[in-house]
């Protein structure tokens, strides 16, 4: 249903654009927000997972509409790309994970990306679905203006939840301690010891385990923005309508 990229693939016209990409797992059950199944069971992380998908390329076609960028979505394995089938809006397109270790696969999908001929790529997580689109928004505008830099978008957490890049550096991703709450800050060191222009957009969370399940359930059906927020987040409707009726089969 959606176009497969490869390294290859040279999109015509994609110099003057950022592919925004979501790092994405298919979302099969028993394989995706593992760590949710305590709270929501392996087939409610699995559905929310795809609220999740559905939301951020959401979040994404909107940035897109404006010009200037494209919607992916990164994905492993290879060969289950018709899982992704009805999930996305018009218009994206898939391209596979390859690598082994986190930074490993970060780097080798920022490779690809470019080597299809766009001028800049940002890989975003697919856990935050309330993830400001004024930051999408700022991360194209950052990566369009002439001069190299690196994009980051750093996670309460002490992660991230993009990465953009205009030309692949590997110092991004070495010497990380992947899934630690370091990472944002050792980014931010190797960036900037690589002499490497670097912009910080907003910091938001990503949803990982029943506690900051329920920040996103008092951020949509609360209305209460988190703490540390400074800016509004997305409208995520299909995740809202998952946790509404999550809450109606729990009052049963």
């Amino acid at each position: 249903m959606y176009t497969v990229l490869d390294r290859s693939t040279k999109q015509e016209g994609g110099a003057g654009v950022c592919a925004l990409a979501v790092m994405a797992k298919t979302p099969r059950v028993g394989k995706v927000k593992t760590r949710l199944a305590p709270v929501l069971g392996f087939e409610g992380a699995a559905e929310i997972n795809v609220c999740f998908l559905r939301d951020t390329a959401r979040n994404i076609a909107d940035v897109v509409k404006d010009g200037g960028a494209a919607g992916l979505v990164c994905y492993t394995p290879v060969g289950d790309e018709g899982a992704f089938d009805h999930l996305l809006p018009h218009g994206f397109a898939l391209i596979a994970q390859r690598g082994d270790g986190f930074g490993e696969r970060l780097l080798a999908a920022a490779e690809d990306i470019l080597s299809c001929g766009f001028g800049a790529v940002c890989l975003i997580d697919s856990d935050s679905p309330t993830l400001p689109q004024a930051a999408l928004r700022e991360a194209v505008e950052a990566l369009q203006r002439p001069g190299d830099r690196v994009v980051l978008g750093g996670s309460d957490d002490g992660g991230y939840y993009l990465i953009g890049l205009k030309i692949a550096h590997v110092e991004p991703f070495e010497n990380i301690a992947w899934s630690t709450a370091s990472v944002y800050a050792e980014t931010v060191a190797q960036v900037r010891g690589a002499g490497i222009e670097l912009m910080e957009l907003p910091v938001w969370y990503d949803v990982d385990d029943g506690e900051t399940l329920a920040v996103l359930e008092r951020e949509l059906m609360g209305g209460e923005r988190p703490a540390f927020a400074k800016v509004e987040g997305y409208d995520a409707k299909a995740t809202r309508e998952f946790l509404v009726e999550r809450l109606a089969r729990l009052n049963t």
